[in-house]
């Protein structure tokens, strides 16, 4: 669908809930629709970016299908988010990634575990890929330490820089204004670590159907800190390795070992959740192109931590190497991804909060 359609849907939808002001109470949504009497092009993308997908109001809504109305707020903000990522992809041409998502991330997983099992066959022997090794710098014989290095500061480095030019963009076309000052700063930053809006009305969300429930917030919960302490703990062995000259694999009861376990957990707990919810949930409120997309994401993370934990405890064997290959291979997929996947949406989502909160601080001082 055209991106004026999905604008013009979700201006609709925004005009009736204007009117009716029921769910006001339910999230973030709504106060900030009620400051508005009209709905500008960079009022929708922030709206929609400030849904947290509950469904609380799709389950409350007197005008929801079959009503004539046929307001179905869910799925109209959920397939223009989705036009907001494409629309502010960096560099550009890469927008079209978001077109088959699904697709992407399927590919991006194929081609990370092929590319490094054949860097791995290109700078050493076959025998380093399938013999044991052991003690200090033991995975570095089977991949050499600066290409490991330099792919992977590459990648994330790209990451990174693509995520941050994105929401740059959707930061000045939604109109956001300029710094926030501390405080609505770090009211948006406690939104975003407890996930407050993922409880719908503070009951939580409709999961499956109209029934409330928690679940979906604490899996979010194990999988965002899960990829956070993944994070840490690899931090920590970079800064182990690299200025205290100790070379991975490090003791059990190491830091990296015991933060990537933790991280692991929660990743492979909270993707193989979301998955699970994702196949039960009532289709109505959802927007079923997406799902591809975010089944691939999740299943890319899932296998991320798994071959991660999975490589710890074989890390002695003559598996080692293959493993090792294959977790860098989805942790290279991962990387690449990010900025063109459904990952986004934590960015993004994150930029709408503040603005949410600088709104707050305005009102207030008025």
């Amino acid at each position: 669908m055209p991106a004026a359609e999905l604008r013009a849907e979700a201006r609709r939808v925004m005009e009736v809930c204007n009117a009716c002001r029921y769910c006001e109470g339910y999230c973030a949504v709504f106060p900030a629709m009620e400051l508005r009497r009209s709905f500008a092009d960079g009022d929708l993308d922030y709206l929609a970016n400030l849904c947290h997908a509950c469904r609380s109001c799709y389950y409350a809504c007197q005008y929801a299908p079959p009503h004539e109305f046929g307001i179905n707020l869910p799925r109209a903000f959920a397939l223009l988010r989705a036009e907001t990522y494409a629309e502010h992809a960096w560099p550009r041409p890469f927008a079209r990634l978001f077109a088959r998502n699904g697709l992407v991330v399927a590919l991006a997983c194929a081609l990370g575990i092929a590319a490094v099992l054949l860097l791995t066959l290109a700078l050493r022997p076959a025998e380093a890929l399938y013999g044991a090794h052991d003690g200090p710098g033991a995975f570095y014989a089977v991949i050499p330490e600066a290409a490991m290095v330099a792919v992977a500061v590459a990648a994330f480095g790209f990451a990174l820089l693509a995520l941050a030019l994105g929401v740059a963009r959707f930061w000045r076309s939604a109109g956001a204004g300029g710094l926030p000052r501390p405080r609505p700063l770090a009211r948006a930053l406690g939104d975003v670590l407890t996930l407050r809006h993922l409880g719908g009305g503070g009951q939580g969300c409709n999961d499956r159907d109209e029934g409330f429930s928690p679940t979906r917030r604490r899996l979010h919960h194990g999988l965002s800190y899960g990829f956070l302490l993944c994070f840490a703990s690899t931090t920590v062995a970079a800064a182990y390795d690299h200025f205290l000259a100790w070379p991975a694999p490090y003791p059990f009861w190491s830091w990296p070992v015991v933060l990537g376990t933790l991280g692991g957990l929660g990743m492979v707990a909270g993707a193989g959740g979301l998955l699970g919810l994702k196949l039960v949930a009532d289709p109505a409120p959802n927007a079923p192109r997406l799902l591809g997309g975010d089944v691939a994401l999740l299943f890319l993370l899932g296998m991320t931590a798994a071959t991660g934990l999975l490589l710890l405890a074989l890390r002695s064997t003559g598996a080692m190497g293959i493993l090792l290959a294959v977790h860098l291979g989805f942790v290279l997929a991962l990387f690449l991804v990010m900025p063109y996947s459904k990952f986004v949406h934590g960015p993004f989502r994150a930029a709408a909060l503040l603005r949410f909160a600088m709104e707050r601080e305005a009102e207030e001082r008025r």
